[in-house]
This record gives structure tokens, sequence and C-alpha cells, in this order.
């Protein structure tokens, strides 16, 4: 009896030993389970990631399309100048009271019709202004134009510019290209020394750009659009065969894009519609000559303008990416600036004659070299 009460507190004492040691086993996981049972803790959300930020556009991005306005913008202005000399430059001035140069009677001004063609290349440079990298240009063109004498020092013209331009930026790795049709008409009117001249011209094209994104180019093609016109005075001055001839002139110009959007690349972007405009004033003279040699006439001639560009509206262009949007600026000209450019021109015969013109801006920002080849042929 007393081996059995023995047998059986032994066995008490190991189940004991048991079940103490199940429980020291548990009691980290029963802690924790009532630990996440609290109602305190249930309510704690655990943390939410924030969703991604749409990218935002660069504001370096639109550089092509800045630089393709200023681009229209000074097609426009170069076309205004070249109809402004036109009317009023020295040589055509010479013919219409001299019609037959070096002596020729002015009775024998009358009725007369003229035609002329041309072909041109312009080398542009703009530097870096803001957020705006800097780019380069190069532009070929040709002008055909048909102008009429009405009366005794009324004269009228008209005349197409069809152009190229290849624009580079390339800091921003960007491109694009400009094909623009310009209309221009122009006249002229005559009383003694003064002559008091107009143009207007109209202008549309088509830009195709490209942007290199890291991961392909992104590519668009939009609409543009040019008006402007000029009016200009001077007074032709001469002695022997030496002549000077002062100008003023006014001009206003306005440049707009249409709105696009690019395919293609690395996050194309969404571009809004943008209008520049500009309006100077030119003072300056020229200062010509000419020679007479085996019944030909030889023509030179120099010529320097300051400028005041007193109102310049550089615009603006909204860049659009998702839902995210930026503002950038355009790009224009310092106020003040420089034109200069010098001209040959071989009289043939008394109705055709040969030219060539070189054109140069210089302003703080840009500076601009044109040259001209033309033929023109009076009946």
């Amino acid at each position: 009896m007393c081996c059995a009460l023995q047998l059986s507190r032994t066995s008490q004492t190991i189940g004991q030993e048991r079940l103490r040691r199940l429980m020291t086993a548990t009691a980290p996981v029963c802690v924790v389970m009532a630990i996440f049972a609290t109602p305190g803790f249930a309510q704690i959300a655990p943390p939410v990631a924030p969703p991604p930020t749409p990218p935002t556009p660069s504001v370096t991005s639109t550089n092509y399309d800045q630089s393709a306005g200023n681009t229209a913008l000074n097609l426009g202005s170069g076309f205004l100048e070249r109809l402004g000399n036109q009317a009023s430059g020295g040589i055509n001035r010479t013919f219409r009271t001299n019609p037959g140069g070096g002596g020729g009677s002015e009775n024998a001004e009358d009725p007369r019709y003229r035609t002329w063609f041309e072909g041109y290349g312009v080398s542009v440079r703009t530097d870096a202004q803001g957020d705006f990298a800097g780019d380069s240009r190069k532009t070929y063109g040709g002008v055909a134009g048909f102008g009429a004498r009405l009366a005794p020092g009324v004269n009228v013209g008209f005349s197409v510019d069809q152009s190229h331009t290849d624009i580079d930026v390339p800091l921003a790795l960007q491109s694009a290209k400009l094909d623009l049709t310009q209309l221009g008409f122009n006249g002229s009117v005559d009383k003694g020394p003064w002559t008091w001249a107009f143009a207007v011209v109209h202008g549309f094209g088509n830009v195709r750009s490209s942007r290199d994104t890291g991961l392909g180019l992104a590519t668009a093609g939009y609409r543009a659009s040019i008006d402007g016109a000029l009016t200009e005075i001077s007074y032709y001055w001469t002695k022997d065969q030496m002549r000077v001839v002062p100008k003023g002139a006014l001009e206003y110009v306005r440049a707009t894009s249409a709105s696009f959007q690019e395919s293609g690349g690395l996050d194309p972007l969404n571009v809004g519609s943008t209008a520049i405009a500009r309006a100077r004033g030119l003072i300056g003279a020229e200062i010509g000559r000419y020679f007479i040699f085996d019944q030909k006439i030889l023509d030179l001639s120099a010529y320097g303008k300051f400028v005041d560009n007193f109102y310049q509206n550089l615009g603006s262009v909204q860049v659009s990416l998702g839902s995210e949007s930026i503002v950038v600026p355009g790009i224009g000209e310092s106020r003040y600036g420089m034109d200069a450019g010098a001209s040959a021109s071989l009289s043939l015969t008394n109705s055709a004659r040969l030219y060539v013109n070189y054109d140069g801006k210089f302003r703080n920002e840009l500076r601009s070299h044109q040259g001209t080849l033309g033929f023109e042929y009076r009946w």
C-alpha cells in the first residue's frame, strides 16, 4: 500500500512538470495573440505608401518650339525689310527717277513693269537665355516678285518667299524643321527727294520637331503663321554719282504656332498654342556710288541702322505631362542692336541687272548673316 501511494505521488509530480513546461513554451504565443486581440491595437492601420508623384515636364523640354517661333518672327521681319528696300533702296530709286542711269533723262520715265528672282541663305545663332539652351539655324529660300509703276512716282509690287529652316538645339538634344511660305505686298510714293514706302506680309508654314528623351525620339508636327507690316520714310540726296539716303522705319511682326501633342519616346508632352510679337523702330542711312564702264553700270552701296525693339511680347506656352503642367516663357532679342549690310549691282542693260546683297543683324543674344543673289528684269 505504501508503494502504491508513492507511485501515485510520483505520477502526479511528473504530470505537473509536463503541464508547467507546456505553459512555459506556449506563453509567448499566447501573449502575442492577446496583444493583437486588444481593441486598441486592432484600430491602428498599417502604414500605406504614398502614391507616386507624376513626372513634371522640364522647362527646357520645348526649346525647339521657342526657337521655331523666334525663327518665324525673324524671317517675317527679314522679308518685310527686303520689301521695304525694294521700294526705297537707292539703286531702285535711281532707276525710277533716272531710267537710263548715268545721265539718262528723267523725262524717259514712263509706266513700266519689273520682275525679280532671288535665292538666299541665312545663318543665325542665338545665345542661351534663362532656361533656353541656345540654338543655331540655317535657312535656304527663294523669292519671286512682280512690280509695276502705276503712275509717275507711284509703284507697287507683289512677291512670294518660300524658305526651309533647319533648327538645332544641341545642348537640349532637340531639333526642328520649318517650311514657311510668305506673301508680300509693297508700294512706294516718290515726291521730289522724299519717298514713303510700305510693306505687309502674311506667312504660313509647318514645323516638324524631334526631341531625344533618352528612350527614343518624341516627335511632333504643327502649324505656324506670321503677319507683319512696315512703314518707312527716306530722303534721297545725290551729287554726281554719289548718293546718301537717310531712312527711318517702324515695323510690327507677330508669329503664332498651334497647339500639338508629341508622339513616341518617353513621356511625350502636350504643348499649348503660343503667340509672340515685336514692334521696333529703325533709323539709319545708305551710302552708294555707281560707276559706268563698257555701257554697263556697277553700283556699290552700304547701310547701317540702329534698332530699338521698344515692344516685345515674348509670349509663353503651357507644357503638360499627364496632370502636371508648367508655363515656359518665350525668347526674344535685346532691346537695342545694329543692322548693317552691303550691296553690289551690275546693270547689264537698261532692262536687266544682277545683284548680290549681304545683311547682318547684331544683338546681344543673336547674330544673323544673310547672303542674297538676285536678277531683275524691267520692261
